[in-house]
């Protein structure tokens, strides 16, 4: 039986307290430190591996840890999750991201189908489209193939398939795999889909409306955009568009797509890259077979999450050293720092993922949490934020733990040797610096000089960033923050939090404001 408990009910919440802190600068110094970094690892799918040697735990709190993932039940949560229970009780639905790509557990039934069959049905169905647009079978309406793809949408219809088609750009131009370029319009901001269409060449150029309502104001209002910029253009909107919605939206059955394909209620925004949401425009891209592969990837790194102790659950022991980090030592804040450029959107990505997850003060009863929940989350590519706000991340009054990704090759391989070394192993060379010198720090008698030290750190460590790697980092992060709602016991899976803003929006547009309302309107001449 599956028992839904606040964390500071757990006996395990008392022991992770009572642990004794790990003097991290200590613990990472000479050969000691040698030893974590060889011990301290975890394998992850597709190559990848979880580094946690200079995080600031030991035997101790790692057995605290352990205790944490048994009596919260995570593994068991998990399984009911992935077996279709109904576990987002803030809108009543399932939670199904995971069989976007793969089957994990038994058959769910949903809306009268098998909802892994549904998934797999879609993927078909995109492939197929995907396949005809390369070869022209789809095409504008002079007979000419699109070279350009558009996605048109929002939050989690924008920032996952963005930063999923950054990180293969390059890797598919290397490996004959580009097919068409990708935009992204998403800002309701006018300038947005105007610096977009104008970069393009709109009569070679297809459109994916993403919505999964079918009346995102936001997306919608793009949509308009476009489609007066087409008729400028004297081209019929309706042979420039797909959608990509649920079955009983508005969009779904319109004459004004050449197509739509389906998602459902079951997939939450920010967990949608694996859906259609990310398969439309991923597999136009680089083709369905490079999107197969990072499905395949996601799937494998699932496969480890459903492992039910944490020292051989990559995904749930990062979920359970973020959750010590935030509940027992204090730190109110995440950096995700990936030394790879291809992942330059991947931070923001997660952004949404984490925050939008467990940014919660309630827990799935909806009953107030006394304890810390999600922490804010940050970051952007190495190097450079090391030349940004690795300032205050190194000598700043807060600490701040911090998530690495890094990759032993390019994905390009075209380098050069400059002062003996590659661009790359220079940029591996930041990568190790920066964790030993956030952990162990440098004492100096000028205190503007000196480093404390004791700033913990994780890696994740892989040979390439590639299609199935892609797959199995957005599965490890997603899991991740599953297994930290159910430590909190939060929805993870809806986001009230978005809604007043858009309601009173709609207010402000109707004129229908009074007090500060109305004067920040009057300020902003609406």
């Amino acid at each position: 039986m599956i028992n839904w408990k606040n964390l500071d009910t757990l006996d395990a919440y008392q022991t992770m307290k009572n642990v004794k802190p790990v003097n991290l600068a200590e613990a990472m110094s000479g050969e000691n430190g040698a030893e974590r970094v060889k011990n301290y690892s975890v394998p992850m799918a597709e190559g990848l591996a979880y580094n946690y040697a200079a995080k600031a735990v030991d035997e101790d709190v790692l057995g605290a840890l352990v205790q944490l993932a048994d009596e919260a039940q995570l593994a068991d949560k998990f399984e009911a999750l992935y077996n279709g229970a109904v576990i987002n009780t803030g809108e009543k639905r399932l939670v199904l991201h995971h069989l976007t790509r793969g089957q994990l557990g038994t058959n769910v039934m949903a809306d009268g189908v098998n909802k892994r069959d549904f998934y797999v049905e879609q993927q078909e169905r995109i492939a197929a489209f995907a396949d005809k647009v390369h070869a022209g079978e789809i095409a504008n309406e002079a007979g000419e193939k699109f070279t350009t793809v558009v996605q048109i949408g929002i939050g989690g219809s924008d920032l996952g398939p963005r930063a999923m088609y950054i990180a293969l750009e390059n890797w598919a131009k290397k490996n004959g795999c580009f097919k068409m370029e990708a935009k992204f319009i998403s800002n309701v901001d006018p300038d947005d889909a105007s610096a977009v269409l104008a970069s393009i060449d709109v009569a070679h150029s297809l459109f994916i409306l993403v919505s999964k309502s079918g009346t995102t104001l936001e997306t919608l209002t793009n949509e308009s955009f476009v489609k007066d910029a087409l008729r400028k253009e004297g081209l019929d909107p309706a042979k420039h568009m797909i959608a990509v919605t649920s079955k009983t939206s508005p969009l779904a059955k319109s004459d004004d797509y050449i197509e739509a394909f389906y998602m459902d209620d079951y997939i939450g925004g920010r967990y949608s890259s694996t859906s259609a949401v990310g398969g439309a425009v991923l597999s136009l891209a680089f083709g369905p077979n490079v999107f197969a592969d990072f499905l395949k990837g996601a799937a494998a790194e699932d496969q480890l999450a459903k492992e039910a102790d944490p020292m051989k659950n990559p995904d749930m022991l990062d979920a359970l050293i973020g959750v010590y980090e935030r509940n027992v030592l204090g730190y109110g804040a995440t950096a995700v720092l990936p030394y790879s450029q291809a992942l330059s959107r991947f931070p923001a990505h997660l952004q949404q993922l984490d925050m939008e997850s467990n940014g919660k003060s309630v827990n799935r009863f909806g009953e107030p949490v006394s304890y810390p929940t999600g922490p804010v989350i940050f970051g952007e590519p190495g190097t450079n934020g090391q030349h940004s706000f690795y300032q205050l991340l190194h000598q700043g009054t807060d600490i701040t733990p911090l998530q690495f990704v890094g990759f032993r090759h390019s994905q390009i391989g075209n380098d050069v040797t400059i002062e003996g070394t590659t661009s790359q192993q220079k940029l591996c060379a930041n990568v190790a610096a920066q964790i030993v010198a956030f952990a162990c720090g440098k004492p100096d008698e000028n205190l503007n000089k000196n480093f404390k030290g004791g700033r913990p750190s994780s890696i994740i460590i892989g040979d390439e960033l590639n299609p199935a790697s892609l797959g199995a980092l957005l599965a490890h992060f997603e899991n991740k923050v599953m297994f930290q709602g159910f430590c909190w016991n939060l929805n993870s899976f809806d986001q009230e939090g978005v809604q007043l803003g858009k309601v009173l929006a709609k207010r402000v547009l109707a004129h229908d404001t009074d007090g500060a309302l109305k004067v920040y309107s009057d300020l902003l001449n609406i």
